[in-house]
């Protein structure tokens, strides 16, 4: 059985496949001023990974949703993930307060797909 891994590094590769599953490791925004568009930055960064690893947002199965402050930056967290997610396409999802790994991150997502 073959482990794949994806913009790999000495701690941690970006993204893990096993048979037809991927694995993302929680990807976070640059230095971007507000929690929308920190949101973006990362959605993209999962589009990116998940098309390296032959799958796309559509076979998702799952995702956390890291944020730093769930008060305010639930909802806005959440006009951007519905806009970005195909009609009927929602994977099973959590999301929670975390203190995050820079002081400047907002939000942090990882997910769980199946390829193509």
């Amino acid at each position: 059985m073959t482990i794949d891994r994806i913009s790999s590094n000495e701690r941690l590769s970006g993204a893990v496949t096993f048979k037809d599953l991927v694995f993302l490791s929680g990807q976070v925004p640059g230095d971007g001023l507000d929690v929308m568009t920190q949101t973006r930055e990362v959605l993209a960064k999962i589009d990116a990974l998940l098309a390296e690893a032959g799958s796309d947002k559509d076979h998702l199965l799952n995702a956390t949703i890291y944020l730093k402050d769930i008060g305010s930056g639930f909802a806005p967290m959440n006009e951007v993930w519905s806009a970005w997610l195909s009609p009927g396409m929602a994977p099973a999802r959590t999301a929670l307060q975390a203190e995050l790994a820079r002081p400047n991150v907002l939000v942090e997502i990882s997910v769980i797909a199946v390829r193509k």
